[in-house]
Formats: structure tokens, C-alpha cells, sequence
């Protein structure tokens, strides 16, 4: 095992007993598991996100059936590739009996109609096992004749519960892993790392290996049960630490702007309080700074939607007018188009019910990563998406309250209205 390999590399599971996830197609008696078993592998198209498995699945079934596995990028590969590898899988095939020879191709929606043709007579006679892995609709990306000769299987966003399954096997994996290291490391950063991650396995290990490096080393002094005493070092993942990791921390403005974001700041408060005494003060003085009067009334456009909403829709409509005002006119007369602007957002009702709802929604798309939509609500154009079960069931107009988000958020509730 190369340890200079990334670690999502390393980490990549080499039989079905270690894979995680992907249990609809990999479970006890499901599908891959049992063609697996019987040895019989038909051409097939893995559908599914990045980080979900494709590439070790493939890799997966060519070991455990014994069949000679080749891996190529769609887009790297043309058809003088695919010629001299049909080329070696028969001269394999002819020197070690019916020995299978599988190719993996990697973004196989890159493929154009001609390469995707090349293809099509040594699928069909045996001389290649196709597996195509992809991001995009086979329905949209795959030629119909490539299409009819091979099974595509959907692959899901892995659960963070899993990818927590695969950190933790990365952290005491000792010939792979982090294992021969004292990685301390909490439950919740474990699961912090595994929501980041967005149901991309990858990802989430690459963040592990990332953190793991910048985060801080000292030497500590254990004692084992056999009462010896041991040396080491131990590495302590701190939440600074992941936080740099994930490249999530706050920029902090220029201490020679502080004024500037101090003005603005008490400026979006007075309106928001219904001030417009405070308000046009605020305004004023930016005015007279000299400040760009479009920083202003940006930021009036803004408030127009996050504060006053739904009580008062209007707002925006003025504010869009005091903004177009300001690019055309200029100062120093768009400075009274702006008093004019601030007086009336100052004194508009205020509702946040369609910006709260944003924000919770935002949180759970953070939490939860892109939760699978429900199948009737998605579009069927193609025989394929309406066989998974695209579209079965729609209804354009349901009974009031019934629940058309994914089944996780079931009975959800974002919008308070007015």
C-alpha cells in the first residue's frame, strides 16, 4: 500500500463486505450482491453522484469475479482507445479460456454518439463487460442502442450516518488508515465532517486527511493496561482546525473600513427599528463620506425583501426604482431619491416570514445535503424514468397540506406566512 496515495485512494474498499452504503443495491439479496454471487455480470450504467461508489463498485465486481478490469476517462479516451482494448480482451480471451474482460469508463456521458457507437458490437458479442459510470441522465447522455444493451442502477447521495461509518473505519484502519496514529477526534466533529461532506465519500475523506494534517501535534505520555509506559505523538483535531479545513471561517473586514461597516450596520437597523429620523441621519452621513450611492441602495433592495416581505411587496418595486434612480442619475441629486427610498422602507410594515423561510430551508439543504425529491414529483420524458417511477402518482393539484417535500422533511414547515 502506497501511504503517499490520498487517503480517500487507500481507504477505497476492496470487497462488498467493506463497502457502506448504497444497501438498496449492495444489501443482503439485493441485485449487485446476488449477480455478484451468481457470476453473471451483465454490461450496466451506475447513475449516481460523485462520491457515491461508482468506481469502487466496478472494481469491486471485476475482482471478485475474477474478470480483467480496465479503467478509462470519457474524457481522455477516443475510439483508437477502445480498438486496442477490445484488441487485448480478445487475446485474453483466447489465451485464458472465457476470462471476462471488463471496462470501466469513467464519465461515459463525455462520450460523443460515434465513440458510444464503437462500442455497441463488442458489447453485444461478449468481447467487453460495459460498465459506464456517470453524473448526468443516462436517458439524455447514452445513445438508445447503448442504452437497450446494458442495466442502469441508481446510486444515492451517501447518509452521513455512513460516511460517519467510513471516517471512523479510516481512523483505525492501521495499514490504510490513521490507525498507527493517536488521531483525537470527537463524535460531533465525526459528524460535522460527514454533513459537510454532502453525501460524497471522497470528499469527506479528503477533508479527514486534510484536517488530520493541519491540525495541531503533541508529544504525550500514556499508560497502557499492562502498566508500560508509552511515547507518541497524539494529533487533536480542534474545531478551529476543521473549521480552516472546510475553508469556512469568517473573513474579518479591514480595521480602516470599521466605520464605514459601522454606518451601514446602524443605518439597516434604523429602518428595520422603523426609525426614519435615525435612518436618514445614517444616510447622511454616508452621503457626505462621499459613499457609492449604489453600496446604498444595494442594500436597500436587499432590505426591501429580507425585512419588509410579504406585509409590504411594494417595497421592492421601490427600491429597484431608487436603485435605477441612482445609476442614471448620480450626485448629487439621486441623494434625495435615496431619503426618499430610506423614509418610505423606514416606515413600511415589516415581516421576515419569506426570509426566515429562505434561512430554515438553507439549514436543512446544509444539514440534510440534496435529499432525494420525491419520484412522482420529477419529470418522466424518457420510457426509462417513467419505469424507475418517475412521475407515478403527480397530481397537479393535491389536497391542501399535503407534504411535496423529500421524505425526510415530511411535514416540514419554512413559510409562518404574514
Amino acid at each position: 500500500m502506497d501511504m503517499q496515495a490520498p487517503l480517500a485512494d487507500r481507504m477505497r474498499p476492496v470487497s462488498l463486505s467493506e463497502f457502506v452504503g448504497q444497501e438498496h443495491l449492495v444489501g443482503e439479496g439485493k441485485i449487485l450482491q446476488t449477480i455478484i454471487g451468481q457470476d453473471i455480470i451483465p454490461s450496466m450504467i451506475f447513475w449516481g453522484p460523485p462520491g457515491s461508489g461508482k468506481t469502487t463498485l466496478a472494481r469491486i465486481i471485476a475482482k471478485e469475479t475474477s474478470s480483467e478490469f480496465v479503467q478509462i476517462s470519457a474524457v481522455l479516451s477516443g475510439v483508437s482507445d477502445i480498438r486496442e482494448i477490445v484488441k487485448r480482451a480478445k487475446e485474453t480471451r483466447k489465451m485464458f479460456g472465457h476470462k471476462r474482460t471488463i471496462l470501466f469508463i469513467d464519465e461515459i456521458h463525455r462520450f460523443n454518439k460515434a465513440q458510444q457507437d464503437s462500442l455497441l458490437p463488442h458489447v453485444e458479442d461478449g468481447t467487453l463487460i460495459l460498465i459506464g459510470a456517470t453524473t448526468e441522465n443516462p436517458s439524455f447522455e447514452v445513445i438508445g442502442a447503448l442504452l437497450s444493451r446494458t442495466r442502469v442502477f441508481v446510486l444515492t447521495a451517501i447518509e452521513p450516518s455512513d460516511i460517519a461509518v467510513i471516517i471512523t473505519s479510516a481512523l483505525k484502519d492501521t495499514k490504510r488508515g490513521f490507525g498507527k496514529q493517536r488521531i483525537k477526534i470527537t463524535n460531533d466533529q465525526i459528524i460535522k465532517i460527514a454533513e459537510f461532506s454532502n453525501g460524497d465519500a471522497r470528499t469527506a475523506l479528503n477533508l479527514l486527511e486534510t484536517v488530520v494534517q493541519i491540525a495541531p501535534v503533541r508529544k504525550a505520555r500514556r499508560v497502557t493496561k499492562t502498566l508500560k509506559r508509552v511515547q507518541g505523538d497524539e494529533v487533536f483535531i480542534t474545531d478551529e482546525m476543521l473549521r480552516e479545513a472546510m475553508q469556512k471561517s469568517t473573513l474579518l473586514y479591514d480595521k480602516t473600513g470599521e466605520e464605514h461597516y459601522n454606518t451601514i450596520s446602524a443605518f439597516i437597523k434604523s429602518m428595520r427599528a422603523s426609525a426614519p429620523d435615525a435612518a436618514v441621519y445614517y444616510l447622511a452621513r454616508m452621503v457626505e463620506a462621499g459613499e457609492d450611492p449604489l453600496f446604498i441602495a444595494r442594500r436597500m433592495v436587499v432590505f426591501a425583501s429580507e425585512d419588509i416581505g410579504m406585509a409590504q411587496p411594494t417595497a421592492l418595486v421601490v427600491a429597484n426604482e431608487v436603485f435605477r434612480a441612482c445609476e442614471t442619475i448620480g450626485y448629487p441629486e439621486c441623494a434625495i431619491n435615496l431619503a426618499h427610498g430610506v423614509v418610505y422602507l423606514s416606515t413600511a410594515k415589516k415581516n421576515r416570514a419569506a426570509y426566515d423561510a429562505l434561512r430554515s430551508a438553507q439549514d436543512d439543504v446544509k444539514r440534510f445535503g440534496n435529499l432525494p425529491i420525491p419520484l412522482h414529483l420529477r419529470n418522466a420524458p424518457t420510457k426509462l424514468m417513467k419505469d424507475i417511477g418517475y412521475g407515478k402518482g403527480y397530481e397537479a393539484y393535491p389536497e391542501k397540506g399535503k407534504s411535496l417535500l423529500p421524505e425526510k422533511l415530511k411535514g416540514r414547515r419554512y413559510y409562518a406566512g404574514t
